[in-house]
């Protein structure tokens, strides 16, 4: 949005600049740090927290930040953001609790420490970005719900996939098309890959293994693809999308994998291919009036019926200063869901896996994610893969089966856990879950659905920082 860059400027000329609080400090968050700190006017990195503090201070110098202070109170958190000194936060919900902070960013890649953050942040009437991909594809829609209970905004981030798909959706829409594919490219799509086989690549980029490895396999496209079709009520053809279909041809000829009348009858869908090169995201869309579709072809654009749209690119750190600002500033919000869940994450067996084996985090050994319809993925109860770790097998299951609440015990007293259950009642009106957790205490929350309880009190996140 071209409107950003003067309103920031006129932050920045106020002596008034938005002051960002962010929780995990990985690769993601070390390259958001720099852009901040060096390259946008109007916006402050006042705060953050790493699960190990010396990661902290590590990505604010690397900003070139050496006025760098640790906060181990509430107290001395507000006044070194005060002070303008660059502030490592000891306790997290101390910059979700911080009347110095205006916008807390999400960077842990975790859904149960995630919902515990964003749930204390919007207690305190902080709007809430996310490049966490994970906690809104899992949770987003009922933690959409809490952020309306409390006048703040939850939003995806300019830069990852996802906003870069709404981005140009919107774009399409408002010249009077009608998107039916939104389609997100891979240059690699393999399963059965694992931090082993992904070592090398992490290393050579200074990555996390275990997130590389959620690239490889299919899982963080799967996330990310149900935060699109959550946002635009779009489906998935059948479960796992197009699972790596390649296209290396002209991204002016991709319209021929699909089928218009089809797309018709569903709706639109979200999708993905392995290729084209230099094609990142893509939208394809179609036109009812005979006359634009002269002009379109006049562009060339093509004969239609559909007409590809596309972005080259995704600069993730670099755009994600956009999204902080229009949350801000304008209110504005990247891929909300619509309502309920429309295509979720299914967890997968990426082996053959044995009674009382504990699954690991996605991007690790032992399962993958595909995207599946909500319909199919509640009649069915499939596990989802952004809660996979730390749930023991009951049963065995066979390479490549979809693994189902049946077959595993969940961890104890996971918030994450209630939230998926109360998202099943409200939108769905489905108690299963919430029958399976019976026991977890619970108020009169919004919209007569139960006040989960314990936000705030998460102290030892498990997940690495991405």
């Amino acid at each position: 949005m071209i409107i950003v860059d003067n309103a920031l400027r006129a932050r920045a000329e106020q002596g008034r600049p938005i002051r960002v609080g962010m929780i995990g400090a990985g690769f993601m968050g070390q390259g958001l740090t720099n852009q901040i700190v060096n390259s946008v006017p109007g916006m402050r990195m006042a705060a953050v927290y790493n699960r190990h503090p010396e990661r902290a201070f590590q990505v604010y110098r690397y900003a070139g930040r050496d006025d760098v202070t640790a906060a181990p109170t509430q107290a001395s958190l507000d006044e070194a953001i005060r002070r303008g000194v660059a502030t490592v936060a000891e306790d997290p919900f101390t910059i979700c609790r911080s009347s110095e902070i205006d916008v807390v960013i999400d960077v842990t890649g975790s859904v149960e420490f995630g919902a515990h953050i964003i749930l204390e942040a919007f207690r305190y009437g902080k709007p809430v970005v996310l490049m966490n991909a994970e906690v809104d594809s899992t949770i987003g829609p009922i933690l959409r719900v809490y952020a309306e209970k409390h006048g703040v905004i939850l939003s995806a981030c300019d830069g990852d996939e996802p906003g870069v798909q709404m981005n140009l959706y919107r774009w399409v829409k408002g010249l009077g098309l009608i998107p039916r594919v939104i389609g997100n490219v891979k240059g690699l799509q393999d399963p059965y890959r694992n931090p082993t086989t992904q070592q090398g690549w992490a290393e050579r980029w200074g990555q996390n293994a275990a997130m590389v490895t959620s690239f490889a396999d299919g899982s963080k496209i799967s996330f990310e693809q149900s935060i699109v079709a959550n946002a635009t009520g779009f489906r998935v053809r059948s479960r796992g999308m197009s699972r790596g279909l390649k296209f290396d041809g002209s991204i002016m000829d991709i319209h021929k994998l699909y089928d218009i009348d089809e797309l018709r009858a569903l709706g639109g869908i979200v999708d993905y291919t392995v290729g084209p090169p230099l094609i990142k995201v893509f939208v394809l869309a179609e036109h009812t009036d005979p006359k634009q579709r002269h002009y379109l072809n006049l562009y060339k654009m093509g004969e239609g019926p559909l007409y590809p749209f596309w972005i080259p690119y995704h600069l993730v750190h670099f755009e994600t200063p956009n999204a902080i600002a229009r949350v801000v500033l304008f209110r504005d919000e990247l891929a909300p869901p619509l309502g309920g869940p429309v295509v979720e994450v299914c967890a997968v067996a990426k082996r053959d896996l044995k009674t009382g084996e504990m699954l690991d985090e996605y991007g690790m050994y032992t399962t993958y994610g595909e995207a599946v319809n909500a319909e199919e993925m509640s009649d069915r109860r499939y596990l989802p893969e952004g809660l996979v770790e730390g749930c023991s097998l009951r049963r065995d299951v066979p390479k490549d089966q979809v693994l189902t609440y049946d077959d595993v015990e969940l961890p104890a007293g996971r918030l994450a856990d209630r939230l998926r259950a109360e998202q099943y009642r409200h939108f769905r009106g489905d108690t299963w879950l919430e029958e399976r957790l019976h026991g977890v205490a619970g108020v009169v929350g919004p919209h007569g659905d139960r006040e989960l309880i314990e936000v705030g009190k998460y102290k030892t996140p498990t997940a690495s920082a991405t």
